[in-house]
């Protein structure tokens, strides 16, 4: 079976690791210019073609890919003169593989749907690594028939491929997964923070919290960098956990639910953000608690 045209939009370091998976597996792949010109130079010497506008990528595409950092950046390729839904072919499916607002997510899936189009959205687990050897948690929602055209695409870059629902359900319960997993990261942080102050060596509070159930891969995460001093075992930004977090509580209160548990957690990562550990990775969050408590900056 030929495989289909890809159009790649959004190459940082999880995009730019996928492109060279599809590439690798001699998929033709369109990518979109960037002032960002790295990644995209990477792709080209490995054989891709560079456009300047979405809507001419859209042209020559069969498949469109989006892996940009909010919603509101989804929005900003996707509509305009020279956006996606302006170049798309009757036919042409898209996949935001983004962690975008599930209400947003719908009403783009109506725009492209107007233009004879499918949408998919299709949420990321796991790491940039894993995505260069296929092995990505994939959580796509839309048209099931349109999910199954382009399950072969799908299953080369993904180990689990998970159909949850009608469009926007992927969006839904990544933002879910996020919530109660950087829910986890502060809670641990702070615990971390506060034994150094009670004089308990970090190393012997994980010892005790990982032999019962509360042992999990996400408190190892923050072990690494907390008692070994690895500070990149989770590559995810403290600045797009603070996205995920606002994200999750805007479609929250959207259905109808007050969180009472996202506050705290938003907190955490909006003070961090204020404090200069934006683009610092998650388990570091641990290092800003600790600072904070030793009065290297004041919480407003």
């Amino acid at each position: 079976m030929t495989k289909p045209a890809i159009g790649f939009i959004g190459l940082g370091l999880m995009g730019s690791a996928m492109v060279q998976r599809l590439i690798d597996l001699g998929y033709t792949m369109t990518v979109l210019a960037n002032r960002s010109r790295a990644n995209v130079e990477k792709a080209v010497a490995r054989g891709a073609t560079e456009v300047t506008t979405a809507r001419e990528l859209a042209a020559r595409s069969d498949v469109i890919m989006l892996c940009v950092d909010t919603s509101a950046s989804v929005e900003e390729r996707m509509y305009g003169d020279d956006g996606v839904i302006a170049g798309l072919r009757r036919g042409t499916i898209a996949i935001d593989f983004g962690t975008s607002l599930p209400g947003s997510t719908r009403r783009i899936g109506e725009a492209v749907a107007a233009r004879g189009a499918h949408y998919l959205d299709a949420p990321l687990g796991r790491t940039p690594a894993h995505a260069v050897d296929g092995k990505l948690n994939i959580m796509c929602a839309g048209e099931e028939a349109i999910f199954d055209k382009v399950r072969p695409v799908l299953d080369d870059l993904g180990e689990n491929v998970f159909h949850l629902g009608p469009l926007g359900s992927g969006h839904t319960i990544k933002l879910i997964n996020n919530f109660f997993a950087m829910t986890m990261v502060s809670a641990l942080s702070e615990a971390f923070a506060v034994a150094d102050l009670a004089g308990v060596e970090r190393e012997k509070l994980y010892n005790v919290m990982s032999a019962g159930p509360l042992h999990s891969g996400m408190m190892d995460f923050i072990k690494a960098n907390a008692v070994d001093g690895i500070k990149d075992k989770l590559a995810f930004s403290i600045r797009n956990a603070r996205k995920d977090v606002g994200y999750y509580s805007a479609m929250a209160e959207e259905a109808g639910a007050a969180s009472l548990v996202s506050p705290a957690t938003k907190q955490a990562f909006s003070l961090a953000l204020a404090c200069n550990f934006g683009d610092r990775m998650v388990p570091e969050l641990v290092d800003f608690f600790a600072a904070l408590y030793a009065g290297e900056f004041k919480a407003d």
